[in-house]
C-alpha cells in the first residue's frame, strides 16, 4: 500500500511539474534568478514562458546577458521584479560611451530621467572640478560631461564639443552635486507592459494565462495558495498514512475472522484486538531539526532539488525550509512539521527520521 500511495505521490508530481515547464532558471550558481516576463532563450524553455521582447542569455562565464535591438549588449546585475526594474552594465566597464548611442526603440524598456548633457574635448592637463572620464580619455585628451550649460559656455575656447544629447539617469540631478559620477554607474531600466506590480506585491506571480494568448494572470496568491498547499499536504498525508492503515486494518480483521473460526471449539482462546496508530514525532524533537532561509540563488545542499516533495511548489527566496539530520532532505517547514507529527519516517527515502541517540561509551 505505501507503494501505491508513492506512485500516486508521484504521479501528482510528475503533472505538476509537466504543467509547469516555466520555472525559475538562472545561468550560474551564483548568477541572478530569471523568471517571467524574462526568459533564458539558451535554457530550453519554451516561448511561452516569457513576454515579448525579454529573451535573456547567458555567456560562456554563467553571466545573464540582454541584448536591446539597436544598442547591443550588456550584463545583467539584478532584476527588481516587484518595481519592474533592471539593472544593467556595460560589459567593456565603458558605459558613458554605451550611453552615448544608447537607443531604446523596438525594446520595451525605458529610463525613467533624461538629462541633456555636453560631452566636451579637452586639452590632457585642463583642471577642472569635473571629473574626467577615464575609459573616453587617452594620454593627449580628457573627456568631460557637464550638464551646467554655464560651464559648457565657459570651456568652450579651450575645448571643442563632441556631442550634446539627452542621457538616462537615475534620478535628477543638481548643478552642485559635483562630477558626474552617475555616469559611470550601472544603467537603470524599467518596464510597464506586462503589467505585475500588484501581483508581485501581493505575493503572487505572473504568467500568460494560457499558451494560446497573451492574456496575464497572476498565479500563487498567498492567502489562496497556503489554503490549497494545506489541502494538498492533507491529501497526500492521508494518502501514505491513513490509506495503508485501513488496508491493513481490513487485513489484520480477515486474519482474526478466519483464526476465530478454527479457534470456535476452544472456549479458553483469547483473541487480542489489534489497534493501529500513525506514531509520529513529538514537537522537541521536530523543532531540533535544523531551519534554513532559502537565498536568492536557491541553492540547496544534499539530496534536494528546488520543489518541496511534499506541497510540489516550487521554492522561493525567503521561505524557510527545515531538513532531516538522517538523510539530508529538505522540504516547507510547514509542510514536514505536519508530516513528522504523523509519521516518523522521511517523506521521500523512507529511512527512520529519529535522531540517532549517540553510542554508549
Amino acid at each position: 500500500m505505501y507503494i501505491l500511495a508513492n506512485l500516486f505521490v508521484l504521479f501528482l508530481f510528475q503533472s505538476r511539474t509537466a504543467a509547469q515547464n516555466c520555472s525559475v532558471m538562472a545561468c550560474s550558481s551564483s548568477s541572478i534568478p530569471v523568471r517571467f516576463p524574462f526568459r533564458l532563450e539558451d535554457r530550453w524553455q519554451p516561448e511561452s514562458c516569457g513576454y515579448p521582447g525579454f529573451n535573456l542569455s547567458c555567456d560562456d562565464l554563467g553571466r545573464t546577458i540582454m541584448r536591446l535591438p539597436y544598442s547591443g549588449e550588456f550584463f545583467v546585475r539584478e532584476i527588481n521584479f516587484p518595481v519592474q526594474q533592471i539593472q544593467l552594465y556595460d560589459p567593456g566597464d565603458c558605459l558613458p560611451k554605451r550611453l552615448l548611442q544608447l537607443n531604446l526603440s523596438d525594446s520595451p524598456f525605458s529610463t525613467t530621467y533624461y538629462e541633456n548633457f555636453t560631452f566636451l574635448d579637452c586639452p590632457v592637463n585642463l583642471t577642472s572640478r569635473y571629473s574626467a572620464i577615464g575609459c573616453l580619455s587617452n594620454s593627449t585628451r580628457t573627456v568631460l560631461a557637464s550638464s551646467d550649460e554655464s560651464f559648457v559656455k565657459s570651456m568652450a575656447t579651450v575645448c571643442s564639443i563632441i556631442v550634446s544629447r539627452p542621457i538616462p539617469i537615475s534620478w535628477p540631478i543638481q548643478y552642485d552635486q559635483g562630477p558626474p559620477d552617475f555616469l559611470n554607474q550601472d544603467l537603470q531600466l524599467s518596464w510597464f507592459t506586462p503589467d505585475c506590480i500588484d501581483c508581485e506585491m501581493e505575493g503572487g506571480v505572473c504568467g500568460f494565462a494560457s499558451n494560446s494568448s497573451q492574456n496575464i494572470g497572476c498565479f500563487r496568491i498567498p492567502a489562496k495558495g497556503r489554503m490549497r498547499k494545506g489541502l494538498l499536504v492533507f491529501g497526500i498525508v492521508c494518502l501514505t498514512i491513513t490509506l495503508p492503515a485501513i488496508f491493513s486494518s481490513l487485513g489484520i480483521g480477515v486474519f482474526i475472522c478466519c483464526t476465530d473460526r478454527r479457534r470456535s471449539t476452544d472456549p479458553a482462546a483469547v483473541i487480542p484486538q489489534p489497534s493501529i496508530v500513525a506514531v509520529g514525532l513529538d514537537d522537541s524533537t521536530i523543532e531540533s531539526f535544523t531551519k534554513i532561509v532559502l537565498g536568492e540563488s536557491l541553492r540547496l545542499t544534499g539530496p534536494n532539488d528546488n520543489i518541496c516533495p511534499i506541497c510540489l511548489a516550487e521554492y522561493r527566496p525567503k521561505e524557510i525550509l527545515r531538513c532531516i539530520p538522517a538523510c539530508g532532505h529538505c522540504f516547507h517547514a510547514e509542510c514536514i512539521d505536519e508530516w513528522l507529527k504523523m509519521s516518523s519516517k522521511c517523506p521521500v527515502c523512507r529511512n527512520s527520521a529519529s535522531p540517532v541517540p549517540p553510542n554508549d561509551t
